[in-house]
């Protein structure tokens, strides 16, 4: 069943209408197609993809689980969802609450001789959908970290002494991009020494010093789908404190993963790596959540937060990657990601974990 076939079962379960789907991320998610523009219409019947000149050949020669339709200046894209919504008999089109503007909604108002329904309902719907991955979403996002690994390795050669957290950065984009990535998942993060306590801290000019961390974040796309890891290294012996702290954040990032399973709620995930790091003294330099999902969105549910609540499901994808920070001094993060099963966990990071000493 696509992700459209399911769709279209949870409009009908929901007594909804139909749909409307805008949003870049979305309508990739549900056609497979990436574009700038486009607009897919979904109702418990059918699934249309409107889509301009642009975009009409590689629609129609992409999309297979919907009807392409090209988008007529003429009569204008209202003119036409209006058509569809009349065609079967549709007063009532759930939006995107949570990615469309207001300015948006209001147009479609204006527009539209519909009812739009502009609760969550919608939403909650697609993050149902997105929560639990297929067999094809995984080996997209197992290609995309394969190719994030060997970009790690070939930055073992690379780091040293002397080089910047910019050159480092950029050799890292440049490996994964060159290697058969689409696209970064994020803006990388390459941050050495005093920098590394800042844990989104961004890439500068400052040079790499013998005896400091490394700390990479990074990730690779596939076919719209990302990876993400980070692991921290270090350009010459470290301390003893060094040392302690690396292995205090490896052991609650181990825990955490053997602690995975389907059915346990994001917070209690949080808390077995956190509990860990407060047991060691280190509760208030570990400040952001243990993890967070990974998809078609680098976050995305399910969240492994303290705030969380939410149910982790089989099948589902979150990352575990606990960290401690001293500011002025340094700090240390390690993330792998995982997928829930019944009785524990797939982890997809196959890089070492051990302290890497260059």
């Amino acid at each position: 069943m696509t992700a459209i076939d399911r769709l279209k079962n949870k409009l009908a379960e929901e007594n909804l209408g139909g749909a409307i789907i805008c949003s870049d991320v979305n309508r990739r998610y549900f056609t497979g197609m990436k574009s700038s523009a486009g607009t897919l219409l979904v109702f418990p019947e059918a699934a249309y993809l409107i889509i301009d000149f642009r975009y009409i050949e590689k629609a129609r020669n992409t999309v297979k689980n919907c009807e392409v339709i090209l988008q007529k200046p003429s009569k204008g894209i209202y003119g036409q969802i209006q058509e569809l919504c009349d065609k079967y008999g549709v007063t009532q089109l759930a939006v995107e609450a949570d990615r469309m503007t207001l300015a948006e909604a209001d147009k479609l108002a204006e527009e539209l001789d519909v009812t739009l329904e502009m609760s969550d309902k919608l939403t909650d719907i697609v993050t149902s959908i997105r929560l639990v991955k297929t067999p094809d979403e995984l080996e997209k996002m197992i290609a995309a970290q394969r190719i994030a690994e060997e970009g790690l390795k070939h930055m073992y050669e690379f780091i040293r002494e002397g080089v910047t957290e910019r050159e480092i950065q950029l050799e890292l984009d440049y490996y994964m991009l060159s290697h058969g990535a689409e696209a970064l998942s994020f803006d990388t993060i390459a941050l050495s020494g005093v920098n590394t306590s800042m844990p989104h801290g961004v890439p500068s000019d400052k040079k790499v010093q013998k005896g400091e961390f490394v700390l990479l974040d990074f990730g690779a796309v596939v076919d719209g789908y990302h990876s993400d890891m980070t692991r921290t290294m270090c350009v010459g012996e470290p301390t003893d404190e060094m040392r302690r702290v690396y292995n205090i954040v490896l052991e609650a990032q181990l825990k955490g993963i053997a602690a995975v399973k389907a059915g346990m709620k994001g917070c209690e995930l949080d808390a077995v790596a956190r509990d860990y790091i407060k047991s060691q003294g280190y509760g208030e330099e570990f400040g952001h959540s243990l993890g967070h999902g990974v998809g078609v969105e680098i976050h995305e549910n399910p969240y492994a937060a303290s705030s969380s609540d939410e149910v982790l499901p089989e099948n589902s994808v979150v990352t575990v990657e606990p960290g401690i920070y001293l500011a002025g001094k340094f700090g240390v993060r390690i993330e792998d990601f995982v997928i829930v099963k019944k009785d524990g966990c797939v982890n997809m990071t196959e890089a070492d974990k051990s302290l890497i000493v260059l």
